[in-house]
């Protein structure tokens, strides 16, 4: 029986703004506030499908290949940090409505073809640090960069020797963009 895969849908950082987050992440925040999630990890997931099977996967590919959503910019321009589960997490004051609109059409569908989805609402972040639990003291201004959104993929967790990485399968562009690849 074929095992299952841990995927999500996702929108990736391009590599120079993955550079430029984590440089100003190793500037701002001691060595000891949490594990810094690796560069080439760093996305805004959109909707998470869990540990699903090749089938599941399957269908929803099939359903996101579907998908006509236009193509956004927004600001990253909030910074939180969530005790529980230990997250410090860069975000967005102003989710552009196509963005809102993407991740709510992906987790339904996901939720249609049984991937339990939370019940609390969509809150567009990336992770910066992870198991970050003590109090921090967050830098007094956050980067106005800005993230543009041309596609959107699907990806999959994979832990091998003591890391876990993000690969992404298949990449669908937004409307107005050209098509990209992972």
């Amino acid at each position: 029986m074929p095992e299952a895969r841990r995927l999500f849908f996702a929108l990736a950082l391009p590599k120079p703004l993955q550079q430029q987050v984590i440089t100003w992440r190793a500037e701002s925040f001691a060595a000891d506030a949490g594990r810094p999630v690796a560069a080439a990890n760093l996305h805004m997931t959109l909707a998470f499908l869990g540990e699903i099977s090749e089938q599941k996967a399957s269908v929803l590919t099939d359903i996101a290949s579907r998908i006509q959503s236009p193509a956004f910019s927004m600001q990253l321009d909030d910074l939180g940090h969530w005790p529980r589960p230990g997250v410090v997490w860069l975000g967005t004051r102003r989710a552009p409505t196509a963005l809102l609109q993407l991740a709510s059409l992906l987790r339904s569908h996901a939720a249609r073809n049984g991937c339990h989805q939370s019940t609390l609402p969509f809150h567009p972040h990336i992770s910066l640090l992870r198991g970050a639990t003590q109090p921090l003291a967050l830098p007094a201004s956050t980067p106005q960069w800005t993230l543009t959104a041309a596609d959107f993929g699907l990806y999959e967790s994979r832990f091998h020797q003591g890391r876990t990485r993000y690969q992404c399968l298949h990449s669908w562009p937004l409307v107005s963009s050209a098509p990209s690849s992972c």
